[in-house]
């Protein structure tokens, strides 16, 4: 289990613009949206738990946190593994992305991948009007030479812009068993995935009590992590916030679940809690 994939999990929500509808597909626009739901300050942590031959095993924790520096908010998460499982296997990941506050989409994004013995620094700086990105890759930041350049799609989003830029979305004229394109810009290749949506739901979630929310379910991508067929689910709290509040998922070994554990900052009051 990696921190990094959770890091994922929690930022897979993200649209394509101007997609055309039709009884099952709902029109989305990546590049117009207010926000309206966090603010500078806001700090969310989850608390991750794998299972592995049926038996939960309270892993490590990922933290978001938001501040304002301008005309940008800059983005965090970092996602670690508890000192207590770093024997298994030792996670200090960090994503960095500076976003526009008028369009949410990122001008500059960077990781830090410490997971196990790999070592990574991945640095992309986005031209959202030329629709280019330029990486520049290497183990360390010292030692990143390799460079790349992307041709992209209008008003692409990286993995931690997706997460907020999906808080803002209004679901309130949205059917269930719709579903809309998502594109994941990730590891130098763009991925065109589909999310459905399932509707609202009172959910209860053990230890922390039942919350009103929103269930989708992304689409995964198929590889070392995910087996073919393997089905995401993920839930946000429906009031304002629309933070995620837990996510279950099935991995190519095992199974991972992500918690809300605390929050902070929020801009509006928290009311997915049902009393």
């Amino acid at each position: 289990m990696r921190s990094s994939i959770l890091v994922l999990i929690l930022t897979t929500l993200s649209w394509t613009a101007f997609t055309p509808p039709n009884d099952n597909t709902m029109p989305v626009d990546a590049c117009q949206i207010d926000n309206v739901s966090f603010q500078s300050g806001e700090k969310l942590v989850y608390k991750i738990y794998y299972n592995w031959n049926f038996i939960w095993a309270s892993a490590g924790e990922v933290v978001f946190e938001v501040e304002d520096t301008g005309d940008e908010y800059h983005l965090t998460a970092f996602g670690y593994t508890y000192k207590s499982y770093d024997w298994f296997y030792r996670v200090r990941d960090r994503y960095d992305t500076y976003v526009n506050k008028e369009t949410l989409l990122p001008r500059l994004s960077t990781k830090t991948i410490e997971e196990g013995s790999d070592r990574l620094y991945d640095k992309t700086t986005f031209n959202q009007q030329a629709r280019r990105a330029k990486t520049i890759r290497g183990k360390t930041k010292a030692t990143a030479e390799n460079k790349f350049t992307f041709d992209l799609d209008n008003c692409m989003h990286d993995m931690l812009s997706m997460m907020y830029h999906a808080r803002n979305i209004d679901y309130d004229s949205y059917k269930p068993q719709q579903q809309f394109p998502a594109t994941i810009f990730m590891d130098k290749t763009v991925y065109p995935l589909q999310v459905k949506y399932y509707g609202k739901e009172v959910k209860k979630v053990k230890g922390k009590g039942k919350y009103n929310t929103i269930l989708f379910s992304p689409e995964v991508v198929e590889g070392t992590i995910f087996k073919e067929g393997n089905q995401m689910r993920v839930w946000i709290s429906d009031d304002d916030n629309k933070i995620p509040v837990l996510i279950e998922s099935p991995l190519s070994v095992g199974s991972v679940k992500v918690v809300l554990k605390s929050y902070e900052g929020l801009r509006h009051a928290f009311e997915g809690v049902v009393e």
